[in-house]
């Protein structure tokens, strides 16, 4: 059964920025839009972004340690296949992207094996973007 595309608003404190942020870094063709608010859509998912005052998760971001790194949490981002996280992991290096925790793969030859990496958008929302070697080990424990 294919997935249904999700939906995700997400507060940001500079639309400009945010609007650049995820149209020209990411290339997310961008939807509908109003002054307050603008559509993206997102690897196939809509992602709105509202503009809003500074979020306390924004302002100082909380941690767990996974792997050896702190994640920031809370977060979000989507799973790709192989190729295109290597394609967006070039592509966001290429544009000087400040990562939280660099590109890397988590659980080399290990039921699981993925591709991760965490960024924070203009706003402080903290992203995920993962890709597995098995995507039928997604939820593997």
């Amino acid at each position: 059964m294919p997935l249904s595309p999700f939906h995700l608003a997400i507060p940001v404190h500079d639309l400009a920025a945010a609007r650049r942020f995820y149209g020209e870094v990411f290339g997310c063709a961008e939807g509908r839009s109003s002054e307050h608010w603008v559509d993206f859509d997102f690897f196939g998912h809509q992602l709105v972004i509202h503009e809003h005052p500074i979020t306390p998760s924004q302002e100082q971001a909380h941690t767990n340690a996974v792997d050896g790194h702190d994640v920031p949490v809370p977060h979000f981002g989507v799973v790709l296949d192989w190729e295109a996280w290597e394609r967006l992991a070039n592509r966001l290096r290429e544009r000087g992207t400040r990562f939280v925790i660099e590109p890397y793969v988590r659980f080399q030859g290990e039921v699981g094996e993925q591709a991760t990496m965490f960024l924070y958008d203009p706003s402080g929302n903290a992203l995920e973007f993962k890709a597995f070697k098995d995507i039928g080990q997604l939820f593997a424990r």
